[in-house]
């Protein structure tokens, strides 16, 4: 009666589990979506200690990702081959639970996306990883990876001028997240986590000036360097800020929290059972039997 008692919490333990890994991905799915990847073309062996490194690093960002909103490593090998370079960025506003969930799945497309290519980058909209055996850490790269703009709707006097005061004012920010708006207009951009302030605001006044001239009347502008992005939009047609989804977020980080204290409330109970037959033996399984039929 016991043994199967125990069973049950372990199968409702088990549950539970498998209901937040559901969850959580539903709760955030836009962040989920995918915007660009790239790989290098050298390739390495499968069962090689290269691959090994990868493996290690890629479980270093997402372990990492549960409490950091940005990380990188360098996994050291036998031989100079095998040093592997990784970070993971996480778009600023995004709460760690998102962040984590963000950074697991761009991981788990990374190695399909690039099948033994010795560097691999895949943006999400909202995260970021790349990892590659040249290291790329602080160092500032303007390169275009991107540009996406949105069709052009003739020009706009009014909405191109707080467009370009939208834009002016992040350039103006400070921190490697920026987001600002004036009426239906919104502008968002971000530089990764190893760059310093001075690099940083240079790689966004780049974007920003790129995205101005590039998609000139256009309802929205991607503009994605190797190391920052500048985004915006007009009349809501095209936008990827928390600010346009704080409810859905709010009931995504509740839900999570719920789960976790009933994850959390489950593992204690089973471990107090479990001590309390260990204790008392045979006393220990009929207040056991007891506690089950009262409170359950």
């Amino acid at each position: 009666m016991v043994a199967i008692t125990s069973a049950l919490l372990v199968s409702l333990f088990a549950f539970l589990v498998s209901l937040s890994s559901l969850c959580i991905p539903s709760c955030s799915s836009s962040t989920d979506a995918f915007v660009f990847g790239g790989c290098t073309q050298e390739k390495y062996l499968p069962n090689s200690p290269y691959e090994s490194n990868i493996n290690s690093l890629l479980t270093s960002l997402v372990n990492s990702a549960t409490y950091s909103s940005y990380n990188n490593y360098t996994v050291m090998g036998s031989s100079p081959q095998d040093v592997i370079y990784g970070l993971y960025q996480c778009r600023g506003d995004l709460s760690m639970p998102d962040c984590a969930t963000c950074v697991a799945r761009a991981v788990s497309q990374v190695g399909s996306f690039c099948p033994y290519n010795s560097g691999g980058a895949l943006q999400l909209q909202g995260c970021y990883i790349k990892y590659d055996n040249t290291s790329f850490l602080g160092e500032e790269d303007k390169a275009v990876v991107l540009k996406k703009c949105g069709p052009s709707v003739g020009y706009d006097s009014d909405g191109m001028s707080r467009r370009d005061s939208v834009l002016a004012a992040l350039v103006g920010s400070g921190g490697p997240y920026r987001v600002g708006g004036s009426g239906d207009v919104q502008g968002l951009a971000q530089c990764v986590g190893d760059l310093s302030f001075a690099e940083c605001q240079d790689c966004v006044s780049e974007a920003i000036g790129r995205v101005k001239s590039e998609c000139g009347g256009a309802v929205y502008g991607d503009m994605f360097l190797a190391k920052c992005y500048a985004r915006y939009s007009t009349g809501g047609a095209h936008f990827y800020s928390k600010t346009h989804h704080d409810k859905s977020y709010s009931e995504g980080e509740k839900t999570f929290a719920i789960i976790i204290g009933l994850l959390a409330g489950v593992a204690l109970l089973i471990i107090f059972l479990t001590f309390v037959r260990k204790v008392f033996g045979e006393n220990g399984k009929i207040f056991t039997l007891l506690f089950l039929f009262i409170f359950i």
